[in-house]
């Protein structure tokens, strides 16, 4: 409508549903310049199940002798419908879905819509009831558009019977025989437990609507009950085991929290087409099968060139043998502690432990020309270090030492690993005098 490619001139109708959601998410200026832009010789008409406050002035200010018409039993005063059984439980977290194992065996149960508070609690609700039999699928926000048409329609067609939704379920879905709605936390207000419950109880049927209640939510609760106008604000202790559970909503007594064989007859979510309508769930499938193509490839973790291969680290395959680096380590230490004869052993093995100390390629500079590696090593006289010193500085001194010592006339002395100190404890080996 910015960019004047839409004509709202002859517009003669406009109607706006769930224009309380619409106000909470901030659309009133979008609203206001719909509204604005559409002829003043109109029909305007709001739909929502609960009026505000600012649905009232929003009305006044576009309508012109507004009616309010409120569609109720003309026998039922209070807010909520009299054709709706509710039942409120002070569950456990822990056994929240044992109970609600018992609830979905109820006798007369068809479709069922159980509300959660986040994304995570409806996948997680979702595969526990899958895994004890039961034909669920979540429903919510983080799914792609194909992924909740595809729910949504295998719901309709009975493949499913429980839907584990969040909010973005509770309006604007018509689903004909639902007959029971369950809460799995207390809602948030009483206009999202009225929007909650009004999926069940449609065109004059008969529906329940249970809720779960956690000990830290008993205040909010009670005064949800209040504001609704229900006869109790209690939240009756509740658990699997409960006579009460089975006798309120008319469950088996051999109902148990796994669904039996013979009672599983729904086809299931995966009997529903998947329809591809791009979301997140699509760009996740075909990043799941280029990480699949991905791993046949040579740069994978192939049975020739993974692995370490033939000498690990190989000169033809270069950086393409995946993991070959680890068990290349393990190649060239095993060909380090071996003895090669040859000459192309010895060159290849030089040439392995240069690959190994550093990333770059193998180099062809000989072993002598090479920078040897400087080792510390304690010497002790009668038990006592006297000097640390490097492999190669001490080798220097010993030579300079055996050689003052032949021009002087000692003889050499022997170095003891034992830590004993010189030969012959402390004694000088040398002629003495008489």
């Amino acid at each position: 409508m910015r960019q004047k490619y839409l004509d709202l001139s002859h517009v003669r109708n406009a109607v706006l549903d769930e224009a309380d959601e619409m106000l909470d998410l901030g659309f009133l200026e979008d609203i206001e310049k719909l509204l604005q832009a559409v002829p003043g010789d109109r029909q305007t008409m709001l739909f929502s199940a609960t009026m505000p406050g600012p649905i009232m002035a929003l009305a006044r200010r576009f309508m012109k002798q507004p009616t309010h018409i409120r569609a109720q039993d003309p026998g039922d005063e209070a807010r909520t419908k009299a054709d709706i059984k509710q039942v409120v439980y002070r569950a456990h977290q822990l056994d929240k879905i044992e109970v609600m194992a018992r609830i979905l065996q109820a006798r007369g149960r068809g479709l069922t819509i159980i509300f959660m508070r986040t994304k995570r609690q409806a996948d997680r609700v979702a595969g526990d009831l899958a895994d004890r039999g039961f034909a669920a699928a979540p429903l919510h926000g983080d799914l792609g558009q194909g992924a909740r048409e595809q729910a949504l329609r295998a719901f309709r067609n009975g493949k499913i019977d429980v839907l584990v939704a969040t909010d973005v379920a509770a309006r604007g879905i018509d689903v004909t025989d639902v007959t029971h709605v369950v809460n799995w936390n207390c809602p948030d207000d009483d206009k999202t437990y009225l929007h909650r419950t009004g999926r069940t109880g449609r065109a004059g049927k008969k529906g329940t609507a249970v809720t779960f209640v956690d000990w830290e939510d008993l205040a909010r609760w009670a005064l949800i009950a209040r504001q609704l106008g229900l006869e109790s604000t209690e939240a009756e202790e509740t658990y699997s085991t409960s006579e009460h559970l089975f006798a309120q909503l008319d469950i088996p007594a051999e109902a148990k929290g796994t669904l039996p064989k013979g009672a599983r007859t729904r086809e299931g979510l995966e009997a529903e087409e998947l329809e591809d309508l791009g979301g997140p769930d699509s760009s996740a499938r075909g990043s799941r099968s280029g990480r699949d193509s991905g791993r046949g490839r040579e740069g994978g973790r192939s049975r020739e060139g993974g692995r370490g291969g033939e000498g690990g680290r190989s000169r033809e395959s270069g950086r393409e043998g995946g993991r070959g680096g680890r068990s290349g380590g393990r190649a060239r230490s095993d060909e380090g502690r071996g003895r090669s004869t040859s000459a192309d052993s010895g060159e290849r093995q030089q040439s392995t432990d240069a690959a190994a100390t550093t990333d770059a390629p193998v180099s062809s500079v000989p072993a002598a020309e090479r920078p040897r590696r400087s080792r510390s090593r304690t010497r002790r006289v009668n038990g006592e270090v006297v000097a640390e010193a490097p492999v190669a500085e001490s080798r220097g001194s010993e030579a300079a030492e055996s050689a003052s010592g032949e021009g002087e006339g000692r003889t050499r002395r022997r170095r003891s690993r034992g830590g004993r100190g010189r030969s012959g404890g402390g004694q000088s080996s040398g002629p003495q005098e008489g």
